[in-house]
């Protein structure tokens, strides 16, 4: 499959898409906590995508989220977020900076369930999808504990931020500095999620970072209670080498399946000229887990 540019932040809002249900909902005060939704053709509660766009937290839109032609038609209501970038969470003096991008991710998906009736939407069957940054966020609402407060006096903050599955293409899988340049040699991504000027200064900073790479890293996080994951890289993997396109190395996804089958994670890892994947057409795993079934 072709990645969807989107997940890049490289393409502009295709004009033949289905228009949203309800667009720039705000879940949120700032001007990109708002989100777009798609309601699906269901006589019942429809499962959710919930997609989350890629651009390496720095820029990007929730316009054009993947599978949303296919998964209208399958039964499957889609939401896609816009989320404070790392110049937004600078400018809000968020420390780190990568905080409030994977906050807002988890606040949107809380909001969306406290709208699961009002929008026919089935709580238990929402899955994560989303390209490179986003594709990490995904990964990390998947492999969080649990974020609802049920003692919150805010009934959306009690709301849980569990996904049932997540798909990620080309995403990174830890924010470990160290681990990133064992995998990848050549490796000079992430330290602006912790607004430092270079890779040789998040790796200097590493132990007085370490609790919060453990707290944001998907690699640190994932347990043996976590749900099914895709992992889909359109490059071939050579663990401990150096790559042409870093940041999106198939080397993540080595790393972070090592780690899932040692824990007991149900995963998939399709990258280029890998063999014996169960579900080539990807869009078949999201089908399997979140069981959509076409409005009449």
């Amino acid at each position: 499959m072709a990645l969807n540019l989107s997940t890049c932040a490289l393409v502009a809002q295709d004009s033949s898409l289905p228009k949203p249900t309800q667009a720039n909902v705000a879940y949120g005060k700032h001007p990109n906590q708002v989100l777009d939704f798609y309601q699906a053709a269901t006589e019942g509660p429809a499962p959710l995508l919930f997609f989350v766009h890629g651009g390496g937290w720095m820029n990007g839109d929730k316009g054009n989220p993947d599978f949303l032609k296919q998964a209208l038609q399958a039964g499957m209501s889609v939401v896609s977020i816009n989320y404070r970038l790392i110049p937004d969470a600078i400018a809000e003096k968020v420390d780190p900076p990568v905080k409030a991008c994977l906050d807002d991710s988890a606040r949107a998906l809380q909001f969306v369930r406290s709208k699961a009736s009002e929008w026919k939407i089935d709580p238990t069957r929402v899955g994560g999808c989303g390209g490179s940054a986003g594709g990490f966020t995904v990964l990390w609402l998947a492999f969080h504990p649990d974020l609802a407060d049920p003692a919150s006096a805010d009934p959306i903050a009690r709301q849980s931020t569990r996904l049932t599955c997540a798909l990620g293409f080309v995403p990174q899988t830890s924010l470990d500095p160290q681990q990133m340049r064992d995998w990848i040699p050549n490796n000079d991504y992430g330290h602006h999620a912790f607004a430092l000027p270079s890779m040789q200064a998040f790796i200097d900073q590493r132990a007085k970072l370490q609790p919060w790479i453990d707290r944001f890293s998907p690699y640190a996080l994932a347990t043996s209670d976590d749900p099914p994951v895709y992992l889909f890289y359109d490059s071939v993997p050579a663990l401990g080498q150096a790559f042409k396109d870093p940041p999106h190395s198939a080397n993540y996804g080595v790393g972070l399946a090592e780690k899932l089958k040692k824990v007991g994670v149900t995963y998939e890892l399709n990258h280029t000229g890998a063999t014996e994947v169960k579900h080539p057409d990807i869009f078949g795993f999201l089908v399997e887990y979140l069981k959509p079934v076409a409005g009449k």
